[in-house]
């Protein structure tokens, strides 16, 4: 079918609802949010890449998480800010399908990421002495490029899938553009594209869930039978932060992604779970792995430190 014409096709999200009064706090609270967002996972990264001695599995997998983070922050926040101050809610069709691409790409790298760190976890707490060998440079290597050749593969077929047809409706569902919110543009039969779908959040979801419970079950085993209870209180305070910023995601994104698919669920609701997913686990990420990751930690304060003295000479 013919997708010329969605190509100039002009799509409106839904309104804000903000006051005159209210445009300039949205506005700052949304730009704080995004350069902080910013500046705390492009720390995370220097602090990564500037020490050698973070130059470790478990840290070359965390290296890729702030770039999935700021990548949908990135997806997310710029269109958000441009509508706070012009009170303007349109998007051309080719950018709505650009932000729906990044922030799926978001979405689905950071399940995989976080499902390879469990993984990580799980070798070094349940086969410590055979860690350095699975988890060797090439195997380290393999593992990365999986993750962003099955994350680029999935969204990318799933959008391209979109493309097929000519829109017959502009306005948009949500607050930002998704690949369900442009399904429901079309008034052809999207009985494949929803059939994808489903089989991306079964790929996706369900292997990285399978994933996590799996090594999740099998380090919890092993912090019972250990008779070491700081060993064991340690491994327990590093997969417990991990966890909740995992579940966090899944399942707001799962309850997302499936409340399309019901009328009756609060499109409210939907909103403000979609939204949430793009905001707090960019926001929460570098936290949680920046000042709670002693290394991490002490590699960000020591380039501070000594970036501040050359700067002061």
């Amino acid at each position: 079918m013919n997708t010329n014409a969605s190509s100039v096709v002009i799509l409106a999200f839904e309104s804000l609802g903000l006051s005159n009064a209210s445009i300039y706090p949205m506005f700052l609270l949304a730009t704080l949010t995004y350069l902080l967002i910013m500046l705390s996972n492009l720390m995370v990264l220097t602090g990564i890449a500037w020490s050698k001695k973070l130059h470790k599995p478990m840290f070359i997998l965390l290296f890729n998480l702030p770039i999935s983070d700021m990548v949908g922050a990135t997806a997310f926040f710029p269109q958000l800010i441009f509508g706070i101050v012009t009170q303007n809610r349109l998007i051309s069709h080719p950018g709505c399908i650009t932000q729906a691409f990044l922030v799926h790409i978001y979405g689905t790298g950071n399940l995989l990421i976080l499902s390879a760190m469990a993984y990580d976890r799980y070798i070094a707490i349940c086969h410590p002495l055979r860690y350095n060998a699975i988890m060797s440079p090439h195997s380290l290597v393999r593992i990365i490029v999986l993750i962003w050749l099955i994350n680029v593969t999935l969204i990318g077929t799933l959008i391209l899938m979109l493309t097929r047809f000519q829109i017959c409706r502009t306005n948009l569902v949500d607050m930002y553009c998704n690949n369900p919110s442009l399904l429901k543009l079309i008034c052809d039969d999207t009985s494949i594209n929803n059939y994808y779908g489903l089989f991306t959040i079964v790929i996706v979801q369900g292997g990285s869930l399978s994933i996590v419970l799996y090594t999740y079950a099998q380090i919890l085993r092993t912090c019972v039978m250990t008779n070491q209870s700081d060993a064991r209180r340690k491994a327990l305070q590093t997969c417990g932060t991990h966890l909740v910023i995992y579940i966090f995601l899944q399942t707001n994104t799962l309850v997302t992604l499936i409340a399309h698919r019901f009328d009756n669920v609060s499109p409210f609701l939907r909103r403000a779970l979609g939204v949430s997913v793009l905001v707090f686990p960019p926001l929460l990420d570098p936290i949680i792995y920046g000042l709670k990751t002693k290394e991490l930690r002490q590699s960000i304060k020591v380039f501070l430190q000594r970036n501040v003295v050359s700067t002061k000479w």
